[in-house]
C-alpha cells in the first residue's frame, strides 16, 4: 500500500483534464486507487466522483494505492499531479 499527498497549485484546481488523465492511468493498471480530500473520497477510476471532490488551488489530495503494480501507478499519478495540478 502506497499513500502520498499532493497540494493543488493550479488555479483551475481538479478540473476535467487532469481527472480524465488520472482515470486513464488507473484503468490501465490492476491496482486500486482512492483519492481523498478532507472528509470526502472517490475511486481513482470514477471521473464523476473525482470531479465531485471539487479540489481547488491550495487543497491537498491524498492518494492511496494498493495492488500488484502499485509502484508504477504511484509514479504515474505523481507525474500527472506535478504536471497538471
Amino acid at each position: 500500500m502506497i499513500t502520498f499527498s499532493h497540494t493543488i497549485t493550479t488555479p483551475q484546481g481538479l478540473h476535467a483534464r487532469p481527472v480524465v488523465v488520472i482515470c486513464r492511468a488507473v484503468l490501465d493498471h490492476l491496482s486500486s486507487v482512492s483519492v481523498q480530500l478532507g472528509e470526502r473520497s472517490a475511486s481513482g477510476s470514477d471521473m464523476v466522483g473525482l470531479m465531485g471532490l471539487d479540489g481547488r488551488g491550495g487543497d491537498t489530495l491524498t492518494f492511496t494505492i494498493g495492488g500488484p503494480d502499485e509502484h508504477e501507478v504511484a509514479t504515474e499519478i505523481r507525474a500527472i499531479c506535478t504536471q497538471m495540478l
